[in-house]
C-alpha cells in the first residue's frame, strides 16, 4: 500500500503551476520548497468534487463539521481538548505570526526563536519594529539540543517556537516544552508556536502541543496549525490557530488589520474537513513511507558523501544538511545548483548558523532521492578530477 501510494512518480510540471517544479529549469531536481511529491487522498479529491457540484463559490466560513473535525483530530492524535470556539481561521502559520507580533507587541519588544529557522519565520519581527534574539541549535549525540533558548527567553516579550523545527526536523521532549513554558511563565512571556509539522513525527518521538500542558501555558499561548504539510495541502492556504484564552482570542482577531481576509478558502475548508475526518489511514501510511526514506537517505549519504553531516530528522519530510566539510562556500546550495542541477533550500536563507548548509526536501518517491544522491556525487567526483 505504501509504494502504490507514494512510491509512483506523479508529474507536477504540467499544468505548470508548481512553484517547487517550475522554478527553475526543466534539467533541474527540485528538492527545496516544503511540500511533497504525493497524491493527496482519495477522499479529499472526492469532497472537493462534490462541492464543485454546487456552481457557487461565493465568500467561505467554516460550519461545524469542519470545526468539529479538527477538535477530534487534536483529542484523538494528541489528547488535547479545546472547543470549536477555541479555533481562529487563517491563511496560514506565517500570517497568524504576523497578526500576532504586530496587534499583540509593541516596537523594541524582543522575540526569542531558535535559529537557524525558515527565513519569513525569522524576518517577521524587523517587519513590526521587534528585535529578534537568537538562539542557535545545539548539534548532539542525541538529536538537536536547545541551545541557550532559555536564556533568550528570559530577555524577550515572545517567544516563536517551531516545533517541529524548521529546518532541522528537531521534535522537543515533554521534558524541554516544560522547562520552555515555566521560563515564559516567570517572565510573562507570549507563546506563538508554530506546530504545522507535528502530524508528521517519527516513531520514538511524540509530538506535545505546548498549550496542552496545562490550562496555565494555554492562556499564553498562540498555536497555529494546519493540514497543509500533512496531506499536501498548502495551496489551498487555509490554516488556524488554537486560542482557548477568550480575551487573547479577541486580540489576535483583532489584529487582522486589513492584512489577513475575514472570510476563508473555500476549497481549504473542504479539503481540512476531509482530511481530518477521513485521513488518518493515508498519514500512517505516509508516515511509515517517510520513515523509510529518512533511513535511506541517511544511510546513503553516510555511505556515498561521507563529508555531508546531518543528524536524523525525528519528524516531518526536510533534513538540514552541513556541507562545511566539504569547502562548497557559504551557500552550497547555489554550488549544487549549477553543478549538480539539484535544487536545494538555501543555508543562509535559514538565517543565524545556516552557512555552509543546505536543506533537502525527501517527501518524494524514493527514486528521486537516489537521482539527487547521483547526481551530486558525481557533482563532487567531477570537482575532485
Amino acid at each position: 500500500m505504501r509504494s502504490a501510494l507514494f512510491g509512483r512518480p506523479i508529474d507536477r510540471r504540467n499544468p505548470a503551476d508548481s512553484v517547487k517544479w517550475n522554478r527553475y529549469a526543466d534539467d533541474v531536481l527540485p528538492m527545496w520548497i516544503a511540500d511533497t511529491d504525493f497524491a493527496v487522498p482519495e477522499a479529499i479529491v472526492a469532497a472537493m468534487a462534490e462541492r464543485l457540484q454546487n456552481p457557487a463559490f461565493g465568500y467561505a466560513m467554516p460550519d461545524r463539521q469542519t470545526r468539529e473535525a479538527i477538535v477530534g483530530w487534536l483529542s484523538a492524535r494528541y489528547g488535547w481538548q479545546v472547543s470549536a470556539s477555541d479555533l481562529v481561521f487563517i491563511p496560514g502559520a506565517l500570517p497568524g505570526i504576523a497578526m500576532a507580533l504586530g496587534g499583540l507587541l509593541s516596537p523594541g519588544d524582543g522575540v526569542a526563536m531558535q535559529m537557524p529557522t525558515y527565513g519569513p519565520i525569522h524576518a517577521a519581527p524587523s517587519n513590526w519594529g521587534l528585535c529578534r534574539i537568537d538562539a542557535l541549535v545545539e548539534p548532539g549525540p542525541d538529536g538537536y539540543g536547545m541551545g541557550d533558548l532559555e536564556e533568550a527567553i528570559s530577555r524577550a516579550r515572545a517567544l516563536v517556537l517551531c516545533n517541529p523545527h524548521n529546518p532541522t526536523g528537531k521534535v522537543y521532549s515533554r521534558e524541554e516544552l516544560i522547562r520552555l513554558a515555566s521560563i515564559c511563565e516567570r517572565e510573562d512571556v507570549l507563546i506563538l508556536s508554530d506546530e504545522v509539522h507535528c502530524d508528521l513525527v517519527y516513531p520514538g518521538r511524540e509530538h506535545v502541543p505546548i498549550a496542552s500542558l496545562s490550562p496555565e501555558i494555554a492562556a499564553r499561548t498562540i498555536t497555529l496549525m494546519s493540514a497543509g504539510k500533512t496531506f499536501n495541502l498548502s495551496g489551498l492556504k487555509l490554516g488556524f490557530a488554537v486560542i482557548t484564552n477568550k480575551e487573547l482570542r479577541r486580540r489576535f482577531v483583532a489584529a487582522h488589520r486589513g492584512m489577513v481576509p475575514r472570510t476563508d478558502s473555500l476549497m481549504g475548508l473542504v479539503a481540512t474537513r476531509a482530511a481530518f475526518a477521513e485521513g488518518e489511514a493515508w498519514r500512517r501510511a505516509q508516515v511509515d513511507y517517510l520513515t523509510a526514506s529518512r533511513d535511506h537517505l541517511v544511510a546513503e549519504l553516510v555511505r556515498r558523501i561521507p563529508g555531508v553531516r546531518l543528524i536524523a530528522p525525528q519528524a516531518s519530510f526536510l533534513a538540514w544538511l552541513d556541507f562545511r566539510d566539504l569547502g562548497l562556500g557559504d551557500d552550497p546550495g547555489a554550488w549544487l545548483l549549477e553543478k549538480a542541477r539539484v535544487g536545494l533550500s538555501p543555508g543562509p536563507e535559514f538565517g543565524t548558523g545556516g552557512v555552509g548548509h543546505a536543506r533537502i526536501n525527501f517527501g518524494c518517491p524514493r527514486v528521486l532521492i537516489d537521482e539527487a544522491i547521483d547526481r551530486i556525487t558525481r557533482a563532487l567526483d567531477q570537482r575532485a578530477v
